[in-house]
């Protein structure tokens, strides 16, 4: 959860992960997933972790797919400032695209290493705490990516002069801060999803809208694009926790699909892509995004047919479900870029009618 000057994680490091003394009792939920048919061979999950390869588990750890989201936001802002202004300001776009990947990057090691506290990655292979062997050096690692993102974000509030764009960056980070780090945690309390949406959808993208012209005013453009950019997003979260219901269950993680189990959660999956598309048909038809936009995004609804067919057919396969959240993102992906060049277009179109008249 593409973003503040926050108070620091915690010092010094604890040298062992806390305790926690309210963990659920875990017969409710192991009942209840029998109850949603989730199959877990534990066996076959060891063996496939044995074979994965130092490559593949550094390429994991990395998570650059991932990165998307700190595109999707930045390019469907800059999209919908430029359809209202015909102005693109490449140096602060990739000043914000540098910032923005270096806020992820402290999300997914700062997430890494307080799920190392809590024990939640004790065998996850991937994890960077496991992979380089010290949460310190991680923790800093992220902390030094936080403080050289937010200068990044300094310099943009700098030249587009929009305190808009700087509280709404800071409320998106205070999203991410109080969704992973201590005392908040409030992923473990299932409020990931509702964070996530809120970070990446009104808050990220509307700040990078305004960051990306001057001037500007909220409307209903922006507003429906970042509730779409939000939706998927939130999608890859969501799908993310498919395999790791064991992990989460044993640590006390009330992850969403934890509460739910992986068939009603296979369900969820299909009404959040459902939901995408009629929101695309109902904002399109309000004429609060541009033809073009919904042209585009409607060409990706063969990938989010993929995604629904692939959770359906495998969300009770740990092994397999590990891919969901990777054809979330590239759902994401397209979804967003398609979504961000229909605003360039709607914009190219009118100059060019402009120029006959």
């Amino acid at each position: 959860m593409s973003l503040s000057l926050l108070p620091l994680p915690p010092f010094p490091f604890p040298s062992s992960p806390p305790s926690l003394s309210n963990r659920p009792t875990t017969l409710k939920f192991n009942e209840r997933r029998r109850n949603n048919g989730v199959r877990v061979n534990n066996s076959s999950l060891d063996a496939s972790s044995e074979e994965i390869s130092r490559a593949t588990l550094l390429w994991r750890a990395v998570k650059l797919p991932i990165y998307s989201v700190a595109l999707i936001p930045l390019a469907v802002g800059a999209g919908a400032a430029y359809c209202e202004t015909g102005l693109f300001f490449a140096k602060r776009y990739f000043v914000l695209l540098g910032s923005s990947v270096l806020i992820i990057t402290w999300l997914n090691l700062s997430n890494d290493v307080y799920d190392f506290d809590t024990g939640a990655d004790k065998n996850k292979k991937e994890s960077v705490v496991n992979i380089i062997g010290s949460r310190n050096k991680t923790q800093i690692g992220a902390i030094i990516s936080l403080l050289l993102g937010f200068c990044g974000l300094i310099w943009a509030f700098l030249q587009s002069c929009d305190a808009r764009f700087f509280l709404l960056v800071t409320y998106a980070i205070l999203c991410g801060y109080v969704y992973q780090c201590p005392p908040f945690r409030l992923s473990y309390q299932g409020l990931g999803e509702p964070l996530c949406f809120t970070a990446f959808g009104p808050f990220a993208t509307s700040a990078f809208y305004f960051a990306s012209g001057t001037g500007l005013k909220l409307n209903a453009t922006i507003l429906s694009a970042s509730v779409l950019v939000g939706i998927t997003t939130t999608l890859i979260l969501f799908c993310s926790h498919f395999h790791q219901i064991e992990g989460d269950l044993a640590v006390g993680k009330l992850s969403p699909l934890v509460r739910i189990g992986t068939k009603l959660g296979s369900k969820v999956v299909s009404i959040g892509i459902i939901s995408l598309y009629i929101l695309l048909g109902v904002f399109s038809s309000c004429k609060f995004l541009p033809p073009t936009s919904f042209l585009l995004c409607a060409l990706t609804v063969s990938v989010g047919r993929k995604v629904v067919k692939f959770v359906q057919e495998n969300h009770n396969d740990n092994v397999k479900i590990f891919m969901a959240k990777y054809f979330c993102v590239r759902l994401h992906a397209l979804f967003g870029v398609a979504l961000a060049f229909g605003l360039f277009l709607a914009r190219r179109n009118l100059n060019i009618n402009l120029k006959q008249i």
